[in-house]
């Protein structure tokens, strides 16, 4: 029940879009009628123009005809002038004719009379005016009357007559014209008035004849019974759909584990077994109400189709499915040599980025070398000639987009160009920063350095940002943008070939001598881990404090990625080198609570002990 009522509603739904459509379509009918009656009205001037002058012509070569008669002299000077202007007349003649007969036709050809349809199907057309009534007028009246001789229960089809009236020939039924044939229905025709009519008068006999047939109480229920089974044929098709998906919802249950093994993208499960099921059943689920819809769709015309009165809508039905198919085609085929054109311009760009990629490849490995031109900027500059590729490839196939000529299209196309232009001001100012940084060579992967406040290595570069890994194993993400309009310092571009100097500040009392300060200060650092023994670490005597000497000790390294170890052992190679050399390394504001008997030198550490294990002191750096 709960089908059958379904199947109703959506009928029901159907005939009420179609009755709307119906009316929608009434407001224009009138305006498409004017313009035909102006075209029929045009053509028909032509056809009585033409035969006028094919009257006038038959006249005048008649009248050439009856003077060559006249004649008795058979070489007579004269005769043979009216001979020669016979034969140029019929020459001239045939000639206009062809002419006259090519236009009319070309005329004939493009302009569609008013149908005369009583019950659906197009009995006649009305080409002429009849009076003041337009064909259109003519064509309405015709119907009505013709549906009323149907509905008239003692029609007789030997009172349908043929019967002339002055210069035209009436059809009619006792006292009713059904319509009138003028010459100017016979021209249109190529016919004689008399058979116009006669044949007029037949169809209408026949068609009033199968009419009342189709409505008698057997063909209806004739009809019916085909409706029922119809009917029955769908709902046994819907049973087997039904039955048939229901297997195969059975069949996947049953083979699940061989049909569903899981979706993973790198290592990660982004469809498990019962998910996929899941997605495969409602695949199943509307793939059979799709399939139930469309075999309903097939059924409505023929259900539509049984009933007279019903059949203009089987034939919107199946126009409704068929024109936009034969849309779709026409347009398809239409847009085959812009859709090529489209393809080829694609396969070039798609070949001219491989060779950018090849060639960015080859001067990344360097394998090829252009002067001036570092290994480096290879990527970068290869993203910038494929986005500008790409960019190309977008305006040039631009036109032979489909609907791209549209306002809809364009009104759209400057919509997203306003919002990019908007929302992507700081992106751009990135992306600009980030080609610049890219070949001013600041820095590169791998590198230790400092931007602003942050200190950190190198470990990701794009158009957009860089990121930093510092020295807790923090990642930070930079702005290009910041990077250009700040500085940054590089601790490891310099540190392969002259060496990074690592420096450190100590203050040591006046009371110890600076060349002592000095050595034990070298010592350590050359005594730290890390520190090139090769070249020899300096000392900088930075200040005289009221207190103390600040002495700033320099050591190379060529391990900037080891900054902070390579501190930490300077520190302790300092603190303990200090402590055996009886040396206190002071505080510029230890002196406040000091009375001068103590010393800050561990017990546990002698003179001379260099092994001492390190302890925590407060060491000033700059």
């Amino acid at each position: 029940m709960r089908f059958v009522f379904t199947l109703l509603s959506t009928a029901a739904i159907v005939i009420a879009g179609l009755s709307a459509v119906a009316q929608t379509t009434d407001s224009s009918k009138a305006t498409r009628d004017a313009i035909t009656n102006t075209q029929l009205v045009n053509t028909t001037r032509l056809l009585r123009e033409s035969d006028s002058l094919l009257k006038a012509d038959a006249a005048e070569k008649a009248a050439l005809q009856e003077q060559l008669l006249q004649l008795k002299n058979n070489n007579d000077q004269h005769k043979q002038a009216l001979l020669q202007k016979l034969a140029g007349f019929e020459q001239t003649d045939s000639l206009k004719n062809i002419t006259r007969r090519q236009r009319i036709n070309e005329l004939k050809a493009v302009t569609i009379g008013i149908p005369v349809t009583p019950f659906g199907d197009t009995l006649f057309s009305v080409y002429n005016k009849l009076g003041p009534l337009q064909p259109s007028e003519r064509a309405e009246n015709t119907i009505r009357k013709i549906q009323q001789l149907e509905k008239d229960p003692f029609f007789s089809p030997d009172s349908l007559l043929v019967v002339p009236n002055e210069n035209n020939v009436d059809v009619i039924y006792n006292d009713l014209i059904l319509l009138t044939v003028t010459d100017d229905d016979a021209l249109w025709l190529e016919l004689d008035k008399n058979q116009v009519a006669a044949n007029y008068a037949t169809i209408i006999r026949k068609t009033i004849l199968q009419q009342k047939e189709q409505n008698s109480l057997q063909y209806i229920l004739i009809r019916i019974a085909w409706l029922a089974l119809i009917l029955v044929i769908f709902g046994i098709i819907v049973y087997f759909i039904n039955r048939l998906f229901k297997r195969l919802r059975i069949r996947l249950v049953k083979h699940k584990d061989r049909y569903f093994k899981g979706v993973k993208v790198k290592e990660y499960p982004l469809l498990n077994q019962q998910k996929q099921l899941g997605i495969a059943y409602s695949i199943l689920r509307v793939a059979r109400i799709v399939l139930i819809l469309f075999i309903f769709y097939i059924t409505l015309p023929f259900i539509f189709s049984i009933f007279p009165w019903t059949k203009g809508i089987a034939d919107k039905l199946i126009n409704w499915t068929l024109s936009p198919i034969k849309s779709m085609l026409l347009g398809l085929l239409h847009y085959l040599p812009k859709l090529l054109t489209i393809l080829v311009i694609y396969i070039i760009t798609r070949y001219l980025v491989k060779l950018v990629n090849y060639l960015a490849a080859e001067v990344a490995v360097g394998n090829l070398t252009l002067n001036g031109f570092y290994p480096d900027w290879a990527k970068p500059t290869a993203s910038g000639i494929k986005f500008l590729l790409y960019a190309f490839m977008f305006v040039v196939i631009y036109p032979y987009l489909p609907g791209s000529d549209t306002k809809i299209f364009q009104g759209v196309s400057v919509f997203v160009g306003i919002l990019f232009s908007l929302g992507s001001s700081s992106a751009i100012s990135n992306v600009v920063a980030g080609f610049v940084i890219t070949y001013m060579r600041p820095f590169k992967i791998g590198d230790m350095v400092r931007i602003g406040e942050i200190t950190g290595e190198v470990i990701e570069k794009t158009l957009l940002v860089t990121r930093l890994r510092t020295l807790k194993n923090e990642e930070i993400t930079v702005p290009n943008a910041s990077i250009l309009n700040g500085h940054t310092i590089n601790f490891t571009s310099s540190s392969k070939d002259l060496g990074l100097v690592l420096h450190t500040t100590v203050t040591i009392g006046y009371d110890v001598p600076w060349k002592q300060v000095h050595e034990l200060l070298i010592s350590a650092a050359l005594a730290a881990e890390g520190v090139l023994k090769d070249r020899k670490p300096f000392v900088l005597q930075t200040s005289l404090d009221d207190f103390a000497v600040a002495y700033e000790i320099n050591a190379y390294t060529d391990q900037s990625l080891l900054m902070p170890q390579i501190y930490s052992s300077l520190h302790q190679q300092i603190q303990d080198h200090f402590n055996a050399a009886g040396i206190e390394i002071m505080s510029p504001h230890y002196y406040a609570h000091r009375d001068g008997g103590a010393t800050t030198i561990p017990p546990d550490h002698l003179p001379g002990d260099y092994n001492a294990p390190p302890f925590r002191v407060k060491v000033e750096k700059e």
